[in-house]
């Protein structure tokens, strides 16, 4: 079975893009041209949003390396800690909404301490999976059309991040037990 499985992801990306050129052939659409279009409005597109992208990662960079991350994580513990949420937990649900690089190293830290059957392994995979890298998403998405405003948009992410991080732990919890 393990074979057949790799047999077929082996072809699937090939025979998707000949299906795609294929189609469009057969539709009468000019592919080469529609790719260059799209690849230029793709360069257009980074171009936008590069500044947005720059400063995010200057403000996640100053955060990490002036020990602002750290206080916070000192002040969050004891709190979090009566809450029966691991501290080691802390610096992903931290970092998770700003950077997904520097959340998935913590991650793999977490895994090689931890290991990936701990209860602290599975939380933290599941905070992964569960939430999004908020200020990466606002800066990239409403950069790259233009939007300055964000209204709401911040607070509702940061809210779905927060409640995808509390159901992560208590799922866990319910599910692998502490």
């Amino acid at each position: 079975m393990i074979n057949i499985l790799q047999g077929i992801s082996a072809f699937a990306i090939p025979v998707f893009i000949v299906f795609v050129l294929g189609y469009g052939f057969y539709k009468g659409v000019p592919v080469y041209e529609e790719f260059i279009e799209g690849a230029k409005e793709g360069f257009t597109t980074v171009v936008r949003i590069l500044p947005y992208l720059t400063a995010m990662l200057v403000a996640i960079g100053v955060f990490r390396t002036s020990g602002a991350m750290e206080l916070l994580i000192s002040v969050l513990a004891p709190v979090t800690g009566w809450l029966g949420i691991s501290p080691e937990l802390l610096p992903l649900a931290l970092l998770r909404p700003m950077s997904g690089s520097a959340s998935a190293g913590l991650l793999a830290e977490l895994l090689k301490t931890n290991g990936p059957d701990s209860i602290i392994g599975r939380t933290a995979s599941t905070m992964m999976g569960s939430t999004e890298t908020t200020f990466y998403t606002i800066s990239v998405y409403l950069g790259s059309v233009g939007i300055k405003k964000t209204r709401y948009i911040l607070a509702a992410g940061l809210m779905a991040d927060l409640a995808a991080f509390a159901a992560s732990i208590a799922i866990c919890k319910l599910v692998f037990g502490s």
